[in-house]
């Protein structure tokens, strides 16, 4: 009896197997030639981001939908692989693209468990259904899968799969593949991950969301483990590294933008450019800009703009908390209340959010969304006293919603605010118009508006210099003699308003030099020489430093810069007195690669000195640089004193009622503008100036970008003469008689100071040229218009 059932048991499993086996083929036969052709794989092409890089490798931003980092296959990570199989597909060298083993294991498992509770896909398996298929759960798309598999390992060798397995697979926070997880997890390529950074990535692939570290760090760790765990089951690692790697603390990126330096503005100039010539494709082709910005400068340049707002902030108030919560009396509620109230309030400018717990006038204790507390004291409760529990108005108690910020000095903190005021900052090589450092604002999340190329401003005094340099075309001379005495100037010459000029702090004087007016930025003097040479003379010169004339009416308001310009405007125009009176175009791509590294764009900058157009004569641009060199030393900009050097000329510029504040500054090397205002424009506030908000702005940014570089100065061109003049009228001192001795006896000497003139007037035509382009200097003698001039 037993024996008959055993053969109709064996006829039974026989059967079943012939059948399955006919399914199988049949199955195989109507789907093998349906399976899509596998020219994806062959001639793969992966979605690759445009990437945004400074000159010196920084990467300052990323557009594209999908985050990826191609990687060749023999450049990755042996360990990786490793972690990798381990976690996925310990027989992948072994099986054809389905593993036998693997599906009974599974199957097994799953039988003893009562669910479906493992799989079985192989790394193959995986990369046919990430490149073809869905992830519905059906069998026909399961069959699809595994015949799919067997056609790609019959195709493609176990190294090329891996690498597109590498390369594809969705791991979380937009990232695809490992080179771009190891970016975003970890922020840096992956060459540089350790055996514990290896074995967290490999355990994304199984549940991208459930095992993402930033989401849920314990989730993920034990993840981890369980990859270094198989990996000392497979004997790809011994006990003492495995034991090394589980302990090992891990610091995963949380930061939403993946960058090496904060440049959004510059980053998104670059998009716009690319996206006008390229379109759509720019996301996706793997485009790598290289431009022209400076890690360094960069960084130095955000940090002086972020610093330049604080202390205005200090210097004008806190102005309260920005909502306020209830916090409940148990701690599970008020952790509760703590995270619900920050998790949607974001990091700015290094400001974190965080809520209040007490505060007294002495001491106030606040949480941040990392659960920490901080404790905020001493000094930096000054600003915020009105507020602090106790005193009058809104309160500082807790439950206030607030900011923090490092203060550099170990486990400090101090409160701050998100500003109002806006403050930008370019910087640019004035020898080919390359922008080494860019900032448009505060922050770009915040507020999007590039007030370095959008922000049409008065410029204010800031403006003087090109009036100056208009008036030494038409003969002037640093030691020309000019009216500072009020004056009235009808309607049809100020713009259709009767005006009445005055000097910053209401001051007048005896006529002073020209030389005197521009260190003092005394305003009287320069609405007089405007109105010496002509504001129409004046509106056709400045066009020779790149500005619009129809932005600056030819009215003598224009003298105080009653124009418009934006910063990297004033840049361009700064440039041509650093380098010497040569033209250029500020320029900020450098050059642009495809995916493959072949060129598809390479700046050619007109080089000053070589190639780039002549505008003014250099005589101009030296007096003009030596004048405003004295600005430095001695005038409105004599802060910039504490850097110690002497190769710095600059103008600081401040508006009608204070709504814009400027410092225009350079040496041979950097020409930087610093500006501050509101977008809405309104006073910026009782005693603010340009010395008092933008330049120290501008001293910031210098002060590391000139660290370390050697003093060099302005070399005076052939032209020039240095005379002996009275410093007080202006007038050439006669040489001293019998070597000054008898001067001194009849206390005759008066007080005598070198100036620099033209060896012949009027200054160059730099308009005129030749056949072959070169300048022809014109140099007729004649008078200068204004009164009191000298020589």
């Amino acid at each position: 009896m037993f024996s008959k059932w055993w053969h109709y048991a064996l006829a039974l499993l026989v059967s079943l197997g012939v059948v399955g086996t006919a399914l199988a083929g049949l199955a195989a036969a109507l789907i093998y030639p349906n399976l899509p052709p596998l020219e994806a794989l062959t001639d793969y092409k992966p979605k690759l981001p445009l990437r945004v890089y400074t000159a010196d490798g920084g990467l300052i931003g990323e557009f594209g939908e999908e985050r990826r980092a191609f990687i060749a296959i023999e450049n990755v990570p042996k360990t990786m692989k490793q972690a990798i199989i381990a976690a996925e597909d310990e027989r992948f060298y072994t099986h054809g693209g389905v593993d036998t083993l693997g599906i009974l294991r599974a199957a097994g498992a799953n039988l003893l468990s009562g669910g479906a509770k493992e799989g079985a896909s192989t790394i193959t398996m995986q990369v046919a259904r990430n490149f073809f298929l869905s992830n519905e759960k059906t069998l026909s798309r399961k069959l699809s899968e595994a015949m799919l598999a067997m056609k790609i390992e019959h195709s493609l060798s176990k190294d090329k799969i891996l690498e597109l397995y590498i390369n594809q697979i969705y791991l979380g926070q937009r990232a695809y593949g490992f080179e771009a997880a190891a970016r975003t997890y970890f922020g840096k390529p992956m060459r540089e991950l350790s055996l514990a950074e290896f074995a967290m990535l490999a355990g994304l692939p199984k549940a991208p969301s459930r095992y993402n570290p930033v989401v849920n760090f314990p989730r993920a760790k034990t993840r981890q483990e369980y990859v270094l765990g198989r990996m000392r089951t497979l004997k790809f690692i011994d006990d003492a590294t495995w034991r090394r790697a589980v302990d090992q603390k891990l610091v995963i990126r949380e930061t939403r933008q993946q960058t090496d330096v904060s440049a959004d503005y510059a980053a998104e100039m670059v998009r716009q450019v690319l996206f006008e010539k390229y379109g759509e494709s720019i996301y996706s082709s793997g485009f790598k800009v290289v431009t022209t910005l400076r890690r360094a400068q960069q960084l130095s340049a955000n940090q002086a703009v972020w610093q330049g707002i604080a202390s205005y902030d200090q210097r004008h108030g806190y102005r309260g908390p920005e909502k306020q919560i209830a916090l409940p009396a148990d701690k599970a509620g008020r952790e509760a209340a703590i995270t619900g109230a920050l998790e949607d309030i974001q990091t700015i400018g290094g400001m974190v959010p965080a809520v209040v717990l007490s505060a007294t006038p002495k001491l106030i204790r606040v949480q941040m969304p990392d659960g920490k507390s901080a404790e905020i004291g001493g000094s930096s409760l000054k600003w915020v006293d009105n507020w602090v529990a106790g005193k009058k108005g809104r309160q500082l108690v807790p439950g206030a919603v607030v900011r923090v910020q490092a203060t550099g000095a170990k486990a400090s903190w101090r409160l701050a605010q998100l500003p109002e005021i806006e403050a930008a900052l370019v910087a640019v090589d004035p020898k080919d118009g390359a922008i080494t450092a860019l900032v448009g604002g505060f922050d770009y999340g915040r507020n999007k508006f590039n007030h370095v190329t959008q922000a049409w401003r008065q410029p204010g005094s800031s403006f003087k210099p090109f009036i100056y340099s208009a008036a030494l075309e038409k003969g002037y001379t640093p030691s020309t003699m000019i009216e500072n005495t009020p004056i009235t100037l009808a309607a049809e010459e100020a713009g259709g308003t009767a005006w009445e000029p005055k000097n910053y702090d209401g001051s007048t004087s005896d006529p002073v030099r020209m030389r005197s007016a521009l260190t003092q930025s005394l305003n009287l003097v320069s609405v007089r020489i405007l109105q010496g040479i002509g504001p129409y003379y004046a509106r056709d010169y400045i066009r020779r430093f790149g500005f619009d004339p129809a932005r600056h009416p030819p009215y003598l308001t224009m003298a105080l810069g009653a124009g418009s310009v934006t910063p990297l405007q004033l840049a361009s125009a700064y440039s041509v007195f650093a380098n010497g009176g040569y033209g250029i175009r500020p320029y900020l791509i450098d050059k642009v690669t495809d995916k493959d590294g072949r060129v598809l764009m390479q700046a050619s900058p007109q080089q000053a000195g070589a190639d780039a157009p002549r505008v003014i004569d250099p005589r101009n641009a030296w007096l003009m640089t030596n004048m405003m060199q004295d600005v430095v030393r001695y005038g409105t900009a004599a802060r910039a004193g504490q850097l110690g050097r002497s190769d710095i000329a600059g103008k600081t510029g401040t508006t009608n009622d204070a709504r814009d504040t400027w410092f225009a500054g350079y040496t041979p090397d950097v020409v930087a503008i610093s500006w501050m205002g509101y977008d809405q424009p309104r006073s910026l506030g009782r005693g603010e100036t340009g010395a008092q908000s933008a330049l120290p702005i501008w001293i910031d940014f210098m002060g590391p970008t000139l660290k370390g570089q050697p003093q060099k100065g302005w070399s005076m061109p052939s032209g020039i003469i240095a005379v002996q003049i009275d410093a007080t009228t202006g007038t050439r001192l006669p040489e001293p008689m019998f070597g000054g001795l008898l001067n001194d006896l009849l206390g005759q000497r008066p007080v005598g100071t070198t100036e620099y003139f033209y060896q012949e007037f009027p200054p160059p035509d730099a308009s005129a040229t030749d056949e072959s382009h070169e300048p022809v200097f014109q140099t007729p003698m004649h008078t200068a218009p204004a009164p009191g001039t000298a020589l």
